[in-house]
């Protein structure tokens, strides 16, 4: 039968391994230790009867001792998987250590509360953007600009050669034998395609814009020519008179030829018209004819003819 008082007496006055000793406190690295401090109620060594609890990767664990077991060292402490979900969890603690000392079932369920508290903290971490340090090599990176360096140089020294041999290829000094990579003459082929093709597209931009130009000049003419003649209707032009045209000449050949009978009847209107007129009307002493109505807006024309042989002929229309 083990004595725990006996072996509590040896270890705290005694050197004990697992003890570390401060100023003020004593504490106990024992990881079966429940409460971390160094006395007689939360010792695993002296105490036959002992229960905590622990945490492997993320998950809580029951684990107890019973004096029926400290014979047998491989089977000293019984191990129980906690539920995650924490209300299970302490009905586990509870039925478990029934008929346990308060001290142990109060300190498991504690030490339950803070295990579970740190393991949600660690979740959150998990999940949030956390920063990495990542250490700077100098060294490492002063080779590595180096090679780049070299690199950068040898590429152009490359390009530099292409574009020679290139050259003296198209001018053909060493006639018409040539050895050379089918990788090169297609690059060079590809690189002379994309040249032509965008001095067409260069040559075919040019051509319109100057078709547009000559369309906006037309266009700039045509609005110059239609501002000129709006301008000239407002103007005033003197111009001498009336020349003889052809329709008149016609229709005096047509008077010459209009018969006797019609020339007296002409006559006889002339002479009406005579009478009518004011002034026969003054040495009549008969009143003038009334004058014409403000609205009515026709006027007559009268044309004259004279010839040598017939006397002055006055025409109403």
């Amino acid at each position: 039968m083990q004595h725990d008082d006996v072996i509590w007496s040896i270890i705290n006055k005694s050197f004990c391994q697992y003890k570390s000793q401060t100023k003020t406190q004593k504490f106990c690295r024992n990881e079966y230790n429940l409460t971390g401090l160094c006395n007689r109620n939360s010792c695993p060594l002296a105490n036959s009867q002992y229960a905590t609890v622990r945490e492997e990767e993320g998950i809580c664990y029951l684990y107890m001792k019973t004096v029926e077991r400290a014979a047998f060292p491989n089977k000293l402490w019984e191990k129980v998987k906690l539920s995650r979900n924490f209300e299970k969890a302490m009905d586990q603690i509870a039925t478990n250590l029934l008929y346990w000392p308060g001290f142990v079932k109060q300190k498991c369920k504690q030490r339950l509360v803070k295990i579970t508290q740190y393991l949600i903290r660690m979740r959150k971490l998990r999940l949030k953007r956390s920063k990495k340090l990542v250490p700077v090599q100098k060294k490492i990176e002063r080779r590595e600009r180096k090679r780049e360096d070299r690199a950068l140089v040898a590429a152009r020294i490359d390009t530099h050669i292409e574009k020679e041999l290139l050259t003296r290829l198209k001018k053909g000094p060493y006639g018409d034998i040539y050895n050379f990579s089918q990788k090169a003459f297609e690059n060079a082929l590809a690189g002379e395609e994309v040249e032509d093709a965008e001095e067409e597209t260069e040559e075919t931009m040019e051509e319109e814009e100057e078709v547009e130009e000559e369309i906006d000049k037309d266009v700039e003419r045509e609005l110059e020519e239609e501002l000129e003649e709006d301008e000239d209707d407002g103007e005033r032009v003197f111009v001498e008179d009336f020349e003889e045209s052809d329709d008149d000449i016609e229709d005096f050949e047509d008077m010459e030829n209009i018969p006797e009978d019609s020339e007296d009847e002409s006559s006889e209107q002339d002479s009406e018209d005579e009478a009518d007129s004011p002034a026969s009307a003054k040495k009549s002493g008969k009143k003038p004819a009334a004058k014409k109505k403000k609205g009515d807006k026709r006027g007559k024309i009268e044309i004259e003819f004279e010839t040598e042989s017939e006397p002055r002929q006055k025409l109403k229309a």
